[in-house]
């Protein structure tokens, strides 16, 4: 508890230079990293060599680089974009079409959510409410560059992994039950940076959050620039019909419910073996 009340004042001292001069934002670079179970992917008929290639194949897609560019309000978190292999494609092939997702656009004090979506061909405005996490602010504190972090954790409903949930349709001994219902969450903050923004659909926390563990993802941040020069660009995504979040949930459910149907029988793969 010593050590805790130290870091704190040691923190806030810190932060006070950031504070005093004028703040009118910041770009943080962040490293996201997805671990991914391949022992029971594919079934039997898949051998150790063709999971390695797709493994090897994910890991563009598993392992990603996002900016999150805020200011006290507002904040878009977005992939950097980056040439693509050959016959790769972009985003992910589902159902014979593409699947891929814009940036997370957060209004905190009008309590806006919004990310703009393709799917099959159509494009979709996801637009919401902010999602909310009941945070508990932990005792534990660490440095994380030159930014003193401390830990917050919560609770939320995990989310629906399409490819799980295609195997466990697959596999006759295997019931729902089995998915996971909630997962915790555990992000570490810094009040050097005065902002409840965060990456992803993650805020609301005393500072930048500048770390986040959800499951079998982490997504850590490697670089801050405050006040950067070339000024900020927050724009809420406005293209495509708009759609609830819950509405777009089961628009997935319903689409990768299809694909399960259509690419079942036993077998694995992603899209028929279509990348």
């Amino acid at each position: 508890m010593k050590i805790y009340s130290i870091l704190l004042v040691f923190a806030v001292l810190l932060a006070l230079p950031v504070q005093a001069q004028k703040f009118d934002g910041g770009i943080a670079t962040y490293q996201s990293k997805t671990s991914f179970d391949m022992s029971n992917f594919g079934g039997r008929e898949m051998s150790e060599q063709m999971k390695k290639q797709i493994a090897e194949r994910m890991k563009s897609r598993l392992e990603k680089t996002f900016t999150l560019s805020f200011s006290k309000d507002e904040s878009i978190y977005e992939e950097e974009e980056k040439l693509e292999a050959p016959g790769a494609g972009g985003g992910m092939r589902f159902m014979g079409g593409g699947f891929s997702q814009g940036g997370i656009y957060k209004n905190i004090a009008e309590d806006i959510y919004a990310r703009q979506n393709e799917l099959m061909g159509k494009t979709f405005l996801v637009k919401d409410t902010l999602a909310k996490l009941d945070w508990k602010l932990e005792k534990e504190s660490k440095m994380i560059g030159q930014y003193a972090a401390f830990k917050a954790t919560a609770v939320k409903k995990a989310e629906q992994n399409p490819w799980d949930a295609m195997r466990r349709s697959r596999n006759a001994d295997t019931t729902a039950s089995e998915a996971p219902k909630e997962m915790v969450i555990t992000a570490w903050y810094t009040p050097q940076i005065p902002v409840s923004q965060g990456p992803d659909e993650y805020w609301g926390l005393p500072g930048l959050i500048l770390e986040v563990s959800a499951g079998p993802t982490v997504i850590l941040c490697n670089k801050i620039v405050i006040n950067p020069k070339e000024g900020l660009d927050i724009e809420m995504p406005k293209k495509g019909d708009e759609i609830s979040r819950a509405e777009y949930e089961k628009v997935v459910a319903e689409k990768t419910k299809e694909m399960s149907e259509r690419f079942g029988g036993g077998r694995g793969g992603f899209g028929g073996g279509r990348g």
